[in-house]
């Protein structure tokens, strides 16, 4: 979409405005709401996803891209912010013991309990593997605070100029206000592929985790690519029944990597996530692209009202309207917790055995699923 000059930021207070660019970020082409692909090529292969993008990460290229500038939903993809903006200010081997607030959180956990301390480097497993809510709030509360961390979890997102991305909770949780884009989601996960922690804890398959009394149970990724798709470094997934599925995922194959990112997927996504994925490998170098994933601001250079994106002249555009899927559907969230964690046991995936083994965890409610 084209998107207008004035988004809020996202303190949890409701911030400011903070200017952005008046033509779509990557170039005039990423404001279409349709598909945009290359000629010369075989088209992508059709998904059901309202929103995706396709790039080559070490060029920026982007391939091609449907509504990339949409305005959605996150889920769980925004843990990947998260991660970007708290992995360089947090100590890994500081050690913690959760407040109650925190393993309380709604919707999936990876079974944080006050009876454990727990590393930093456990929190950002737990986080990007399993997508633990409650672990997204320990980690904001290590940082200062969660005022604190969406103050500066939004400030990372202007640093990248992902303007489409406005976040008000650390765990993707449905809240008022809360978006991102297909765009924003390949930018992010771009940046965070140089830094080697977020690498490390999105390739990570599977991992020992504490329990109480010096104990430990296994944990599983739940970014089902890691075992399916060949090349798959990993990145992370999302789910609510308002957001429905999201993905940001990126593989390497012969030396060279493609980022995916897809938005408001009403079903099983893995599979059309590979076929876009192998599209993008087969024509990288073949094609013009359609766009381009901007680099990051200079450190201290404020965003600009209208920071050129791709060359040529800056042009004043329309803002298209956006579909009712935010703050509506975030109101609307009441849907009940249905997973706990993924644990495996004797090499077989057990879905929730935390709350099972330890009784730690009483049944909450929530909407945010991987």
């Amino acid at each position: 979409m084209l998107f207008a000059a004035l988004i809020a930021s996202a303190s949890l207070t409701g911030g400011t405005a903070h200017a952005a660019p008046a033509t779509p970020v990557g170039g005039e082409a990423l404001g279409s709401r349709g598909l945009v692909a290359p000629q010369g090529v075989r088209k992508p292969p059709k998904t059901k996803a309202t929103s995706y993008v396709v790039a080559d990460v070490e060029t920026g290229q982007v391939l091609a891209a449907k509504d990339a500038h949409g305005h959605y939903l996150p889920a769980s993809t925004l843990k990947t912010l998260t991660a970007l903006t708290l992995i360089p200010k947090l100590d890994k081997n500081r050690r913690i013991r959760p407040s109650q607030n925190a393993c309380n959180q709604e919707g999936t956990a990876v079974g944080l309990t006050p009876k454990a301390t727990y590393s930093v480097d456990d929190l950002f497993k737990g986080l990007m593997m399993s997508s633990g809510n409650d672990a997204a709030m320990a980690l904001a509360e290590v940082n200062g605070g969660l005022a604190k961390t969406m103050s500066e979890m939004n400030a990372e997102a202007r640093r990248l100029q992902a303007y489409d991305t406005v976040a008000k909770t650390p765990s993707g949780l449905d809240k008022p206000g809360q978006s991102s884009s297909a765009y924003d989601l390949a930018l992010i996960a771009r940046a965070g592929l140089a830094n080697r922690d977020f690498a490390r804890y999105i390739s990570t398959r599977t991992a020992n985790f504490p329990a109480p009394k010096g104990k430990t149970y296994q944990i599983s990724n739940h970014n089902k690519l890691l075992w399916r798709y060949q090349g798959m470094i990993g990145v992370k997934n999302g789910w609510t029944s308002k957001a429905l599925g999201s993905f940001v995922g990126a593989a390497t194959r012969g030396g060279h990597t493609i980022v995916v990112s897809i938005m408001r997927h009403e079903g099983y996504f893995w599979e059309e996530v590979g076929k876009l994925m192998d599209w993008g490998f087969s024509v990288r170098g073949k094609a013009a692209p359609v766009g381009q994933l901007v680099d990051p601001l200079p450190e201290g250079q404020p965003a600009a009202p209208q920071q050129q994106a791709s060359g040529g002249p800056v042009t004043q555009v329309t803002p298209a309207r956006q579909p009712p899927l935010l703050d509506a559907a975030a109101r609307k969230q009441t849907d009940h917790t249905k997973t706990v964690g993924s644990v495996v046991i004797g090499g077989g995936l057990l879905v929730g055995v935390v709350w099972l083994v330890y009784g730690i965890r009483r049944r909450r409610r929530g909407g945010s699923g991987a």
